[in-house]
């Protein structure tokens, strides 16, 4: 609200900084992308919904299943339709789920309003409208924009050639409107993207040419050309790439890529899978974004497998919302690691855990250490079942205590590298962490076994939390209260990317809101950290008249056309 009383935005979807959601509720529903794609079991994919309430009768269990009604479409990754972009504007509702098909090319719109136990489809757009328009095919990842747009990164042509790749926009009832990119300005590859508009900064990464991807792994297809070792960063909003960082050898393959949530540090990491590198990109002083190696994933050499050395193949990551915690997962090797980044510069190793792996006790694969003894990774049974697969797509609760797992990255890769997993499904579980001195432990009263769905043994991917609208506006009540108590001074124009306002990876990324509130009288990200003495004095010196907070001199910029919410 504006000091005036004449708000741009008032009230919306999602939280208004990183540090608000953190006290957000425990999680109590997750949607799970499954995939029968490419597994010889002629169904359809279909999103699952997975009860996360350890106080539910079916806590753990499959609770609804949503098919979607064509065959071979491999759904992947997921978004919604409205998020802290708009965390002010309560017109905008977090209501849709987007789902792209990578294979097919379709994208999904899934209603999650009427019931978030049982979500149900609303559209479909079809790949022969997204092509006959832009060209653009094999849509993978999913953002809301503050315009009440969808934007989606499609990683080829309907050939399957990387050129073709660019992104795509849909209108706010899901129509294809073109592409977001300026002409001429589309990446060499396509994958994740994220956008950090206080440095007027989109970066997106590249995993390769579907073409190739789509068969499996092939590593001459690396010397080939036909996958990434490059971020692109454009101009925000505009679409302008204003500069391409080729990473070399030490980035081979970067795909999950995040800002941490700081909004006023320009810094960010990318999971390099195939280096098995965690590369930290951040801005230079004049103006232009640079890169270097912050964690190093060795490879290991081994006996019995396809290469004589095998790399983590780290294939996802996740940020904790106080950006004090960097998890990731090696998908070849088995293991989630988690990094204390509270120096970005210098990650520490603060907790692993072994959850599979093609190196686990009992596989025929073993790792050799550098005077030629082998070993295996210790990998506990959970509730009676050997654990299948590596360690793939992760989520992280609110609060930063659980972190869940699954095991499929991509129906042609989990069969080359895991065809037990292709033969008896994946399964999910949870992780507990621990966010004081660091450390990591499966939970053993949670597993869910997607070996036993109705339709046969199914793929688990991408999870995304739902959040119900009754519970997003009691959180906003306090927050309400406080701005009336401060004289409607208190002000917000949304219109940003959703740093944490989607419940779960969209939390990574900064709101409009999220920064006003940080640069006025919420917690900073400097008070987080530990024993810092009061007003430069002693630890727990009180204040004084002589240390008094200064008065607040609120963010007063109007909204411009650009960042404003939709109405």
């Amino acid at each position: 609200m504006a000091a005036n009383g004449t708000g741009c935005c008032k009230t919306g979807p999602g939280y208004a900084t990183p540090l608000e959601a953190m006290s957000g509720p425990r999680e109590s529903l997750v949607y799970v992308t499954c995939v029968y794609t490419g597994t010889g079991i002629e169904k359809p994919d279909y999103l699952a919904t997975v009860d996360l309430d350890p106080n539910s009768p079916t806590y753990s269990k499959i609770i609804h299943r949503l098919p979607m009604p064509y065959l071979g479409d491999e759904l992947h990754h997921s978004g919604w339709n409205a998020c802290s972009s708009c965390h002010g504007d309560p017109s905008a509702n977090r209501r849709f789920l987007v789902l792209p098909s990578l294979v097919s090319g379709r994208i999904y719109v899934v209603d999650t309003q009427k019931d978030p136990k049982a979500p149900a489809l609303h559209k479909v757009v079809q790949p022969e409208d997204i092509i006959e328009k832009t060209g653009l095919a094999y849509p993978h990842t999913s953002h809301c924009l503050a315009s009440g747009d969808v934007m989606v990164s499609c990683l080829g042509d309907k050939d399957g050639n990387a050129k073709g790749n660019g992104f795509l926009l849909l209108d706010s009832e899901f129509n294809v409107k073109g592409r977001w990119e300026k002409p001429g300005h589309s990446p060499l590859f396509g994958y994740d993207f994220w956008y950090q508009p206080r440095h007027k900064t989109m970066i997106s990464s590249s995993w390769g040419a579907p073409l190739a991807f789509t068969k499996g792994f092939n590593p001459q297809h690396v010397a080939d050309g036909l996958y990434g070792r490059q971020l692109y960063v454009y101009s925000w909003p505009d679409g302008e790439l204003k500069q391409t960082m080729d990473l070399g050898d030490t980035g081979l393959i970067p795909l999950e890529t995040r800002f941490l949530h700081d909004p006023s540090k320009a810094i960010g990491f990318v999971g390099c899978a195939l280096s098995s590198n965690m590369v930290r990109f951040f801005k230079t002083n004049d103006g232009s974004w640079s890169h270097e190696v912050a964690i190093s994933v060795k490879p290991l050499k081994v006996q019995n497998w396809i290469l004589p050395e095998m790399p983590g193949l780290i294939t996802d990551f996740l940020i904790s919302l106080d950006d004090r915690f960097l998890y990731l997962a090696n998908w070849l090797h088995g293991d989630i690691r988690q990094y204390n980044i509270e120096d970005p510069e210098k990650p520490v190793l603060a907790g692993q855990v072994w959850v599979g792996g093609v190196i686990q006790n009992g596989s025929p694969v073993l790792a050799v250490t550098e005077d030629g003894k082998t070993w295996q990774s210790n990998v506990p049974e959970v509730q009676g079942h050997r654990l299948r697969g590596g360690p793939q797509m992760i989520q992280l609760s609110l609060d930063g205590k659980r972190l869940y797992a699954t095991n499929s990255l991509f129906s042609s890769w989990d069969r080359q590298f895991y065809p037990e997993l292709v033969e008896k499904g994946s399964h999910m579980l949870q992780i507990d962490v621990d966010t004081e001195k660091g450390g990591l432990k499966i939970n053993p009263n949670f597993f869910v076994d997607f070996e036993a769905e109705p339709d046969g043994p199914a793929l688990a991917h991408e999870m995304r939390y739902p959040v119900p609208l009754l519970l997003i506006l009691l959180l906003l009540q306090p927050q309400l209260r406080f701005a009336a108590a401060a004289g409607n001074s208190y002000k917000q124009c949304d219109g940003s990317m959703a740093e944490c306002g989607e419940i779960d990876e969209e939390f990574w990324m900064e709101s409009e809101s999220s920064r006003r509130v940080l640069q006025a009288r919420t917690i900073s990200y400097g008070a987080l950290g530990r024993n810092l003495p009061v007003c430069g004095g002693r630890v727990g010196q009180p204040y004084s008249a002589t240390c008094l907070p200064p008065s607040s001199n609120g963010y007063n910029r109007g909204c411009s056309t650009i960042y404003r919410c939709r109405h």
